[in-house]
Order: structure tokens, then C-alpha cells, then sequence
């Protein structure tokens, strides 16, 4: 009986703190499904042991907790080279015919193979939307690092247009990266019965960038709760405190799942988000939107949500109150995201992928994806 030939092999890095996690898990899988084996290198602190098996059962890759530092939590820029060059000796013991980084930053290391760097967040862009003057000291080298990665990957990808351009603005790149949406896999089940009649938002409450003081302040407005999920607390020591917000805490999978199945108007006052996977999330799941008029989520979003500006509580306060009281209104609203959220699904983000991974490997002439073939084929 002939042996079949092992498949291509995909190195990925992963950050258990955020949306990246839910990103890599689910890429992962998408790619084992086109016939590509993946490993994800966990870095910085890792779920537990029981959270980690699940997490594999569901995304049929080989998860390796790794301890290494993060890029934005990092306490040095040797903290992160030598990261980056761990995760280089990791990718060619495992054998690894491509990797694909969840920061450009980490791309600053002797690869053999060809190296995808995803632009899922940075400290220059966030500066930009957030800040003013020059970046702070602690801030800058980390923005050189991202700089001197996305000159150094084979490819940069990033999750949106006004991304992209965010990113070659902010590092003043020849280009800006390829545009590949993220993705989830949505039910495909709309949701029965009344919506429930309070709003939601979910996400990193400490960072203001997701700008939990404005939803404080809409809340406050409201006479229906608004519920947020998430942490207060972040790893370097940020927090948030609410006054009228009614705090949930960072939830699991399956809680999100049965919270954004209630329906309730979701809200985001975010006024930076490169993409917005809970945004999405919470769409798929029949939610009617209100977001904050950035560019990000216009160009994601447009016709689909109501957009008001980030920091005009009243205004996203007055359509939330409207939603709430006008089903036909929130109905037609909750339709048009969901149709536009099955765009954004598990299926094109790894098809886009692939189709990165195809290139990079045909150019470098790796015979690794014609080992994947004949073993689909076998």
C-alpha cells in the first residue's frame, strides 16, 4: 500500500488574550479542511489544560503553549527578537514549510521558510486613532519592531481596507498589505421568538480604544440595561470601572453564544477596531447593530448597522431606544447584518489564506502543497 505524502505543514503563532485566539482556532480548522496540517504556537499565557484539548478537538490542529512573551506586553525589544527567533527555531523543528504570524514583529528572525505576517493590531496605528504628539517612549520601539517585520515578511495581511492603509500610512510601507476579512463560522439558524429587549457589547473594556466610557455614559441614558462582556482588567495593570454599565465579565465561547442568541441590540462605540470579530459575531446571531461611524466598520458595515459618531452617546443611545421600540425597524436591521455577515465566514478568511499560502509556496518552489494534493487525492 503507497504511503501518502504528508501534507503541507502551516506554523501559526497565537495570543490567547483577545479576538486573535478565536481567529487562529477557526483559520486553523478551515485550512485542515482544505488539507494542510497546522500547528499553533501559543504565546504569552495560555487557557487551561481542559480549554486548550477543547480547543484542539475543535480546530484539528496540534496547539503548543509556548510562554513565550507578547509583542504589546513585552518589557524590551530583546524580549520580542528573541521571541521571534524561539518561534524560528520551533518552525524548523517541527518541520514547518510555512509560518504565519499573528504580529509582524515577530517576522525579525532567521526563517528557512516563507513567513505571512497578519496586521491584526498595533501600538502606532492605536496611537494614531487614540493619542497625540509623538508615541510614547514605551510605545515607539515597539512600533519600530512592527515597522522593521513588515519590511521583513514575505506577505502582510490585514483584515480590512482602512486597515491596510492605516498600516502603510502609520510604517510608511511601498504597499499597503493584501486584504483578507476575518472570519467566523455563524449559525446558519435564525434566531425564533422576541429579541430580548436590552442591549449588549462585548469586548476589551480596559482598553479604551473600545471606549467603555462612552457605553457608561449611554447606559446611563438607557432605561433598558446594557450588558458588557468582558475584562475590566488588563496585563498591564488597566481598568475600568463602571458606573451603569452591568458587568458580565469575560465570558466563554458557549456563553457568548447563548447571551448574543437572546438578540439583543448590540452596541460598539469602539474608535479603533481594525475589524470587530464580536461585531460580527453578534451579527451572525441576528443582533441588530449600533457602531461607531469609523472606518473600519463603514466599510464593513455600511447599510447594515446604524453608524453614529464614537463619541456621541446621545445619538447611539437614541438608536438604541428606537430599536427596542420598533420591531419591524430592528427586524429589517438584524436581516440586513446577517446577510452581510455570511460575507465574513470561516470559509473565505481560509480560502484567502490559502490562496497566500499557494502563492508564497509556488514562488519559493516548495513542493509542500503538491504533497497536500496527492494525499487529498490518496
Amino acid at each position: 500500500m503507497p504511503v501518502r505524502p504528508a501534507p503541507a505543514h502551516i506554523l501559526m503563532t497565537a495570543d490567547a488574550l483577545g479576538g486573535v485566539w478565536q481567529y487562529s482556532l477557526e483559520l486553523a480548522e478551515g485550512l485542515g479542511r482544505r488539507g494542510l496540517s497546522v500547528t499553533v504556537a501559543l504565546m504569552g499565557p495560555a487557557p487551561s489544560d481542559a480549554a486548550l484539548a477543547r480547543a484542539e478537538a475543535a480546530s484539528g490542529a496540534r496547539i503548543r503553549p509556548t510562554g513565550l512573551p507578547l509583542d504589546w506586553t513585552a518589557g524590551r525589544p530583546e524580549d520580542v527578537t528573541g521571541a521571534a527567533a524561539a518561534i524560528a527555531r520551533l518552525a524548523r523543528a517541527e518541520g514547518a514549510d510555512l509560518v504565519h504570524l499573528h504580529s509582524p514583529a515577530l517576522a525579525l528572525a532567521d526563517f528557512d521558510v516563507p513567513v505571512v505576517a497578519v496586521c491584526h493590531s498595533c501600538v502606532a496605528t492605536w496611537w494614531a486613532a487614540l493619542g497625540s504628539g509623538p508615541l510614547p517612549d514605551d510605545l515607539a520601539w515597539r512600533a519600530d519592531l512592527a515597522a522593521r517585520g513588515c519590511r521583513a515578511a514575505d506577505r502582510l495581511l490585514a483584515p480590512t481596507r482602512a486597515f491596510a492603509e492605516a498600516t502603510r500610512s502609520a510604517y510608511g510601507l511601498a504597499r499597503a498589505p493584501e486584504v483578507v476579512r476575518n472570519g467566523r463560522r455563524l449559525s446558519d439558524v435564525p434566531g425564533v421568538g422576541e429579541p430580548a429587549s436590552h442591549a449588549f457589547t462585548a469586548g476589551r473594556l480596559w482598553d479604551r480604544a473600545k471606549n467603555a466610557a462612552a457605553l457608561d455614559r449611554l447606559a446611563a441614558r438607557l432605561a433598558a440595561p446594557l450588558l458588557a462582556a468582558g475584562p475590566v482588567e488588563g496585563p498591564n495593570g488597566e481598568r475600568f470601572a463602571a458606573d451603569h454599565l452591568r458587568l458580565l465579565g469575560r465570558l466563554d465561547a458557549a456563553r457568548m453564544e447563548r447571551e448574543l442568541g437572546q438578540r439583543p441590540v448590540f452596541v460598539s462605540l469602539a474608535r479603533y477596531e481594525p475589524f470587530g470579530l464580536a461585531v460580527l459575531e453578534a451579527a451572525g446571531s441576528g443582533c441588530a447593530l449600533v457602531l461607531s461611524d469609523i472606518p473600519s466598520f463603514s466599510e464593513l458595515w455600511e447599510d447594515a448597522a446604524i453608524l453614529v459618531p464614537a463619541e456621541d452617546d446621545a445619538a447611539a443611545a437614541e438608536a438604541v431606544r428606537r430599536l427596542l421600540v420598533d420591531p419591524e425597524r430592528r427586524g429589517s436591521l438584524a436581516d440586513a447584518a446577517r446577510i452581510r455577515a455570511a460575507r465574513y465566514g470561516t470559509d473565505a478568511m481560509a480560502g484567502g489564506v490559502l490562496g497566500v499560502v499557494r502563492d508564497l509556496l509556488s514562488e519559493t518552489g516548495s513542493r509542500a502543497l503538491d504533497r497536500t494534493a496527492a494525499g487529498a487525492a490518496a
